[in-house]
């Protein structure tokens, strides 16, 4: 065209600069630029919308602001073009000032305005921010009309866990929109919300809709949460009746999930074996699901299996990995440097969960040295990092250094979490540090606000008895939310026995037959105590009830051999 003598115009250069920008001919596109100036095009406003859009697709922004701003004039679409810019590069933070800027123009925001808008405030987490805007969106009568906009909304306050107004917006979105339904779906599911998704589920049936892939996967982690197994298999029948693509690498990672989750190993193993394609999903599906019921060596296995296949792995199958080597009672020092070298060959020598699965291993191995190390060597360690390496101090009875991690932790602004107390206090309890543990015990609530629940509780108690310190854990007690399990009270009826507290003793010993009256072993605890303190007669009674109830003592025993892994 240039060489037969004829002048490109702005139309022209407009749709060569939108072909360029979906091509991602960048280079090209550039050189019509160049070409723009030279024939004083540049100021055109469609002409300046193609460069904005090819410019933000280069990932220049600032030099697409530079351009938006020379403009003499700027209409509603550029501006628009420049707010779905900054939401999809990340430059979330510059939104509201070009709202304010366009507002001070006085050009008119439309629908497709606020739906970058909220989206944006969805990202940064403005939630007042996003209600405001909401309110302009009714004022302006767009809701109903504008289906985008509802779902927009939709997303904002489930984002935030606002329910309420999340299910308001979708009531004004028209039935035959399949998307905000299957949408919908997934966000009660998200929020454990099980009878609103199955409600919302049936009535998609009744309008004749059909569910999306990712419906079924968000209904079935919902039951993995809830163990939920029968809903489980309710929805793994329907996805079945309906064929809806079954061989979705997302559903049958799913299914292999939701079953392992709630202990049907079996099932699991029977969906991931009747896979069309053995993909990392499903492998790390499997695998996770096998760690969580405690099958140790076929983790190993299948690991070694996807090695052989040529599957290439990721920072979850090994972690996974390392995980169920740290399980072992005794985990092999050669196994933790033989996988500690697979992370570094693979690449995944930095990534978080790896290493903090690695400093876990190499703690339970006996190798507490080389835990600092890698934990020394993050760049920027974060809660999960600290809590690892909180816990195999704890593990090796190192409660100073427990404490002093601790510090660090919070003197860098991390937020402690309940693992993270629950370590802390199995190192003080493993140490015998009763008053540190105590300060720690009073300083979840009242610093950090995190409620401690039953594992704290029971911590406490066994480290106040250890210390003596019955009539302190008796108290506890006493206060905790559900006075206790029998796993507490036995740990304090045995405290009374190594420390002689008879008075406590009693009532612990009672308390502990009322909430476990069919266990034998608790009985038997009882008894013994009863015989230490001379009361020979209510121990055999209560051996004798004990019997007379035909209660027997199982022994225990392992359904896995597990081998060495080499």
């Amino acid at each position: 065209m240039v060489s037969n003598g004829i002048i490109e115009n702005s139309s022209t250069f407009s749709s060569i600069l939108t072909i360029s920008a979906n091509a991602g001919l960048f280079k090209q596109g550039v050189e019509i630029h160049s070409r723009v100036v030279v024939l004083g095009c540049s100021m055109n406003l469609y002409v300046a919308s193609s460069l904005v859009n090819m410019y933000i697709k280069m990932g220049f922004i600032d030099f697409a602001f530079k351009l938006f701003y020379d403009l003499p004039k700027r209409n509603l679409p550029i501006w628009n073009l420049v707010l779905r810019g900054i939401c999809e590069l990340g430059r979330l933070s510059e939104f509201l000032r070009l709202y304010s800027d366009m507002k001070m123009e006085n050009v008119e925001p439309n629908g497709v305005t606020f739906c970058y808008l909220i989206h944006g405030c969805c990202k940064e987490r403005l939630v007042d921010k996003g209600r405001q805007l909401h309110s302009h969106v009714i004022k302006n009568g767009w809701l109903e009309s504008n289906i985008f906009l509802a779902n927009v909304l939709v997303d904002f306050y489930s984002a935030f866990g606002i329910l309420v107004d999340a299910d308001k917006a979708f009531e004004c979105i028209p039935p035959q929109d399949v998307i905000s339904w299957n949408s919908m779906v997934s966000v009660y599911a998200a929020n454990d919300l099980l009878h609103e998704a199955v409600r919302l589920f049936e009535e998609m049936r009744l309008w004749d809709k059909h569910p999306s892939a990712m419906s079924f996967v968000a209904l079935l982690n919902l039951s993995s949460r809830g163990k939920e197994l029968l809903f489980g298999k309710q929805i793994h029948n329907f996805v079945i009746k309906v064929g809806i693509d079954y061989g979705s690498v997302l559903i049958q990672s799913a299914l292999i999930d939701m079953y392992g989750k709630n202990d049907d190993v079996q099932s699991s193993i029977d969906v991931f074996q009747c896979s069309h394609e053995r993909s990392l999903e499903c492998c790390n599906s499997m695998m996770t699901s096998l760690l969580h019921l405690g099958f140790l060596q076929d983790v190993f296995e299948l690991f070694s299996w996807m090695v052989c296949e040529n599957i290439v792995f990721d920072e979850v199958s090994l972690s996974s990995t390392i995980k169920a080597l740290s399980l072992y009672s005794s985990p092999s020092l050669d196994n933790c440097c033989l996988l500690h070298c697979c992370a570094i060959k693979s690449g995944f020598d930095s990534d978080s969960m790896v290493l903090c699965s690695l400093i876990d291993a190499y703690s339970r191995s006996g190798q507490i040295r080389f835990s600092q190390q890698i934990f020394e060597a993050l760049p920027s360690p974060n809660i999960f990092g600290f809590t690892s390496i909180i816990n195999a101090y704890a593990q090796k009875g190192m409660g100073y250094e427990c404490l002093a991690v601790f510090e660090e932790m919070i003197q860098r602004g991390l937020k402690p979490d309940k693992v993270t107390f629950l370590c802390i206090l199995l190192g003080c309890n493993h140490s015998g540090l009763v008053e540190e543990g105590k300060m720690i015990f009073d300083s979840m609530r009242t610093i950090h606000d995190v409620y401690p629940d039953r594992r704290h509780c029971s911590c406490m108690v066994d480290l106040l008895g250890r210390a003596g310190l019955v009539n302190e854990a008796e108290e506890l007690l006493m206060h905790a939310s559900s006075e206790g399990d029998s796993v507490m009270w036995s740990s304090l009826l045995r405290s009374c026995r190594i420390h002689q507290n008879e008075h406590v003793g009693r009532r612990a010993a009672k308390r502990l037959m009322d909430l476990e009256p069919e266990d034998p072993s608790f009985w038997l605890q009882a008894s013994n105590f009863y015989s230490e303190i001379g009361e020979f007669e209510t121990a055999i009674y209560i051996r004798e009830v004990a019997v007379a109830r035909k209660m027997s003592r199982d022994i225990g025993y392992s359904l896995i051999r597990v081998h060495e892994f080499h």
